[in-house]
């Protein structure tokens, strides 16, 4: 039997296009290395929101960290999709996809200006980004005759997009703010009019493990909160009981979190209904998914100044920066993995009526302990109205 050349000792591969019913197909190690590295703008970004939320900042803060995360998130996005229909791991990949790193990580290091209303840096990165993707869909145009019209369109809108990030940075004012947001529908619209002439082969379960693991990390956002907390114990003597006792809340809070999420495959829905539309909705729909865990972290490091008193906010305004983001994960997983029509009433009515359940809490002497004990009871409905009525997927 002839041996088979290591991905490493084969320098180029023809980027043709994955087979969409490949077995085994799981995230590679060069995806968990991309993953890790954008961990850094995830908790940049959630750091930057605790501070403005802490200050009093509330509207700029979330504004600001919609941005921000918008650049995170879409970089992470594009490389994933792109990942699971073409990825070659030959030298030339690896080397565009470590470019993109490096656009991630300067992203990373734009937080903090970006929050104070200077984005160059960010922009700086998101191109860097970007254009390495062109670089990936030009690959793909030349090797893989019959995606040519989609990669191709893929790398003409990318480019422009870029170019209007880029004299964005002149744009003022309102002017600006209103920019942003075309251009974030011009980014949106650039998938949706290059799969509309032939879909790229992305894999349905290794598109929902990939998206499983970015949600293992902006829920570690929340466990380094509790972790916090406990920390703070230990040097703020007077508060330690009501500390730990935050820190075992959020504990339960984002456990619950991560139950809810993966207690239904992922990739059910897009193997059931692999049409765009459901791709899109699903895969777009995420960013809320991503933002909400993000974002309870920052909360639950308000929560914890308010409880050592180092915080000049009230109850509820202290409270809101959580249970908010914890109502928006509930209602978009309720969305986008279990669905209003859900066969199972009680799960389909959950996850709304605890969302709006979790908002209350927020007018509760205990808003952190009431929000963690209701996701918890989420979780038990869950558990017992499916019991013996799932079939494996």
């Amino acid at each position: 039997m002839t041996e088979q050349p290591s991905p490493i000792r084969v320098w180029y591969r023809p980027m043709r296009s994955r087979d969409r019913e490949e077995h085994h197909r799981v995230a590679t190690p060069l995806e968990l290395l991309f993953d890790l590295c954008f961990v850094v703008a995830v908790g940049q970004a959630a750091a930057a929101l605790h501070h403005a939320l802490a200050e009093g900042h509330a509207a700029h803060g979330v504004t600001s960290f919609a941005m921000v995360f918008f650049a995170i998130w879409w970089g992470w996005l594009n490389f994933s999709w792109f990942a699971s229909a073409f990825d070659t791991d030959d030298v030339p990949y690896r080397l565009a996809t470590l470019v993109q790193i490096a656009g991630g990580l300067t992203i990373a290091a734009g937080v903090s200006s970006a929050f104070e209303g200077d984005f160059r840096l960010i922009v700086a990165g998101y191109v860097l980004m970007r254009l390495a993707m062109v670089t990936q869909w030009l690959r793909a145009a030349r090797s893989e005759p019959e995606c040519r019209p989609a990669a191709l369109r893929y790398a003409a809108g990318i480019v422009v997009v870029q170019v209007l990030w880029i004299a964005r940075l002149w744009v003022p004012g309102t002017a600006g703010a209103v920019a942003f947001v075309v251009l974030v529908v011009a980014e949106l619209a650039v998938p949706v009019w290059a799969e509309s002439s032939r879909g790229t082969t992305w894999h349905p379960h290794h598109i929902a493990e990939r998206y499983g693991l970015f949600t293992l990390i902006v829920l570690g956002e929340t466990i380094l909160s509790a972790t916090n907390a406990i920390k703070e114990g230990t040097i703020e003597p007077g508060h330690t009981g009501a500390l730990i006792s935050l820190a075992a809340a959020a504990l339960v809070l984002v456990f619950s979190m991560w139950w809810l999420y993966f207690d239904r495959p992922g990739h059910a829905r897009l193997v059931r209904r692999p049409t765009m539309f459901t791709s899109m909705s699903w895969g777009y729909g995420h960013y809320f998914i991503f933002a909400a865990a993000a974002a309870v972290g920052a909360g639950l490091e308000v929560a914890v100044a308010y409880d050592t008193g180092t915080l000049h906010l009230g109850g509820v305004a202290s409270a809101l920066p959580t249970t908010i983001p914890v109502a928006v994960f509930l209602l978009s997983v309720w969305l986008l993995h279990i669905g209003p029509t859900n066969e199972c009433r009680p799960i389909a009515i959950g996850f709304p009526v605890t969302a709006v359940l979790v908002l209350a809490a927020s007018f509760t002497p205990a808003p952190i302990h009431v929000a963690a004990g209701l996701t918890a009871a989420l979780v038990v409905l869950t558990v017992v109205a499916s019991h013996g009525s799932r079939s494996p997927v």
